[in-house]
C-alpha cells in the first residue's frame, strides 16, 4: 500500500492523480503547508527538505520526494503514463523538465510575490508574473499543435502541468488569452481519475484546516 502525504497544492495533486489513473490503492496522509506542518520533526524525518509530496510504503522501507521523480517511478513501476518509445519518452521528460525549471517556479514566485511577501517588490512582482505568463503562453503554443502536452498521448507531463494550472489563481493567471490550454484542462478535467484526486486532497485540506 502506497502513502502519500500532501495537502491541497499544486505539487501535492500529481501524486494522487497518477495513482487513481492507474488504479492504485493509496493512504493520503494530511500534512497541513498552511500551520507548518511540514517543518515538524515528524514530517522532516520523512522529507529533510520539508515540502510535500512524500511517497513511501507501509514498512516504509521506501520513500521518495519530488513529484517529478514520483510521477516518474509510479509510471515506470506499474507500466503506464510514460511510452516507451525513444522519442515520446524524450518528449514527455522533456515536458517534465520544462515544468520544473520553468513553469513551476514562475507560478510559485509569481504567487508568492503577489500575495505574501513582507512588503510589495514591484520588479519582483513584474518579472515573475511576466515569465509565469511567457510560459503559459508557451504551453499553449505547444497545445496548439497536439492534444497532450508531451505530443498524442496522454501522460505524466500533463499531470506534471495540471498542478500549477490548477491552482492558476495563486499568480492571477487566466486563460484569456491561452484558449488551447483552456481546452487542454477541460479535458483533464473531464477525467475521472482526476476529479477523483482532487475531490479526495480538497476534503483532505477541508478537515485538516
Amino acid at each position: 500500500m502506497y502513502h502519500v502525504y500532501a495537502f491541497a497544492t499544486p505539487n501535492s495533486v500529481k501524486v494522487p492523480i497518477a495513482l487513481e489513473e492507474l488504479g492504485i490503492d493509496y493512504t493520503l496522509h494530511a500534512v497541513n503547508v498552511r500551520k507548518g506542518e511540514q517543518k515538524s520533526d515528524g514530517f522532516l524525518a520523512l522529507n529533510a527538505n520539508g515540502k510535500v509530496p512524500v511517497l513511501t510504503t507501509d514498512d516504509r522501507n521506501f520513500t521518495l520526494t519530488e513529484s517529478s521523480a514520483i510521477l516518474v517511478y509510479l509510471a515506470e513501476k506499474h507500466g503506464k503514463l510514460l511510452s516507451q518509445d525513444p522519442v515520446r519518452r524524450a518528449r514527455t521528460f522533456e515536458q517534465l523538465f520544462v515544468h520544473a525549471s520553468g513553469l513551476s517556479p514562475a507560478f510559485g514566485q509569481a504567487g508568492y510575490f503577489l500575495k505574501f511577501a513582507p512588503k510589495v517588490v514591484p520588479h519582483a512582482i513584474e518579472r515573475f508574473s511576466g515569465e509565469a505568463n511567457r510560459q503559459l503562453k508557451l504551453l499553449d503554443a505547444t497545445l496548439a499543435k497536439q492534444p497532450f502536452v508531451a505530443g498524442d498521448e496522454y501522460s505524466i507531463a500533463d499531470i506534471a502541468h495540471f498542478g500549477w494550472i490548477w491552482r492558476r489563481a495563486f499568480p492571477d493567471l487566466t486563460f484569456d488569452e491561452t484558449p488551447h490550454v483552456q481546452r487542454w484542462y477541460d479535458a483533464m478535467f473531464g477525467r475521472p481519475a482526476v476529479v477523483r484526486a482532487i475531490e479526495k486532497l480538497e476534503l483532505l485540506a477541508r478537515e485538516n484546516g
